[in-house]
């Protein structure tokens, strides 16, 4: 059975309760989307990236109320270099959705989404610790799985495969 062709046109997509959601705020801007395999991901400028997690979480008719992870890929040497990925699952409604943000390789840093999902800590931490991305506002920003005396951030792809020496 062949796949469906993903869509990535807004306005094919903006009946759906979560994007109309975002594109009815003043605050958030949508940059692009991709609903591909009944999976819905949503590309919003670094500066939009609180609010759209605060508005899925607090809306009433959302509630995504549950932050499964946050991830990054280092798509070195493209620019923008980094591509945060923040997965949200609204139990109730049993959807998931993933809002991502793209950060240039000279300016790899965006606000922590900690004052609305303090769950995010171990997540922002580990993204700081193997990528290099700053989370401005994180309470604790330091290493998690690497020594704090470690040279680098080893998942990034210029990183040296035995290291720096």
């Amino acid at each position: 059975m062949a796949l469906e062709p993903a869509i990535t046109d807004v306005a094919q997509l903006k009946d759906r309760l979560v994007l109309a959601k975002l594109l009815a705020s003043d605050s958030i801007a949508v940059e692009a989307v991709n609903f591909d395999r009944n999976e819905l991901s949503i590309w919003v400028p670094r500066e939009h990236l609180v609010d759209a997690v605060r508005t899925l979480k607090e809306d009433a008719e959302l509630k995504f109320d549950f932050l499964s992870d946050v991830t990054c890929v280092d798509w070195y040497p493209s620019e923008p270099r980094f591509e945060l990925s923040y997965h949200m699952l609204s139990m109730s409604r049993k959807e998931r959705v993933r809002l991502k943000v793209k950060l240039g390789g000279d300016d790899a840093q965006i606000d922590s989404v900690f004052s609305v999902f303090p769950s995010c800590d171990y997540f922002e931490r580990e993204v700081f610790d193997l990528f290099g991305v700053r989370f401005h506002g994180h309470p604790n920003l330091l290493r998690i799985l690497m020594p704090e005396d470690w040279k680098g951030h080893p998942l990034r792809k210029d990183y040296p495969v035995e290291g720096y020496r």
